[in-house]
């Protein structure tokens, strides 16, 4: 089991959420193949949406990869991103800045936003665990049924 973060936008996450899937740097192929049933996915949100100001700076979303399918879906005439299906998991938001101290990933603690500037990486167990402890209190919920979703989802 790995253990990601991809970051995108608020907005464009809750898409995710209420479809049940995940995008990951534009919509491109290459990290979605890297993500295999059961990893779990953290969604962190530099901000609240992708052409606004308003800061999010947190991690907004938290699931687990279904299927190893991965597929194409039609947004617009010219942009076809790929897609994995994601079990989201009921959760709160959980700030950046208080767990920057803690995070292993983070290594130059001044500049803390570097990592994320590539939209795409695996963390640690012991990363992901304190994160998750932010985010999910009690037992894991579904936020919606586990299904296999299809390529007009």
């Amino acid at each position: 089991m790995k253990y990601w973060i991809t970051v995108a936008s608020k907005d464009h996450i809750a898409r995710g959420i209420a479809g049940g899937f995940m995008q990951a740097n534009h919509g491109k192929q290459a990290a979605l193949k890297k993500v295999h049933v059961g990893d779990w996915v953290l969604f962190y949100s530099p901000k609240q949406s992708m052409n606004g100001t308003e800061p999010c700076k947190a991690f907004t979303a938290i699931g687990q990869a279904v299927g190893e399918e991965i597929y194409q879906h039609k947004m617009t005439e010219d942009f076809i991103p790929w897609r994995r299906n994601i079990q989201f998991y009921e959760s709160t938001e959980a700030p950046i800045i208080p767990l920057v101290d803690e995070l292993d990933f983070i290594i130059n603690k001044k500049s803390w936003g570097y990592p994320f500037r590539f939209g795409f990486q695996e963390i640690g167990e012991k990363d992901f665990e304190l994160i998750k402890k932010q985010m999910i209190t009690g037992d894991a919920c579904p936020k919606f049924p586990s299904k296999e979703r299809t390529l007009s989802a």
